[in-house]
């Protein structure tokens, strides 16, 4: 992990009615460096970006998303899924570097 990137933030309401519809939101702090921009001095700046995004409730899959290059600075994602019963939602974030973070909620449904 760098300074540059990571502090993950994850939002989901904590309760739900059961079949409701949520959306969660979350963020990361990533530069999102396609490796062909150069620096002040004329290198090139190598590439530096999220590339997988796994989301996962009590440990089953809800979503994958592979991103690239194309992607803005602190890549902000959206979606909505039906909450059907409680537990532990997490998403984890993947860099092209090696980095990896993860947050998690819990959502409660009655």
């Amino acid at each position: 992990m760098t300074s540059s990137s990571g502090s993950p933030i994850m939002r989901a309401p904590s309760h739900a009615k059961k079949g409701e519809i949520i959306e969660v939101r979350s963020l990361i702090r990533s530069p999102e460096s396609t490796g062909f921009q150069k620096n002040k001095q004329g290198r090139i700046i190598p590439a530096h970006f999220i590339q997988t995004v796994t989301v996962t409730f009590n440990g089953k899959p809800v979503s994958h998303f592979d991103l690239g290059t194309a992607i803005s600075k602190d890549p902000y994602l959206a979606f909505r899924m039906k909450a059907e019963k409680s537990g532990s939602l997490k998403m984890v974030w993947k860099d092209n570097k090696g980095g990896r973070w993860s947050a998690t909620a819990h959502i409660t449904v009655t």
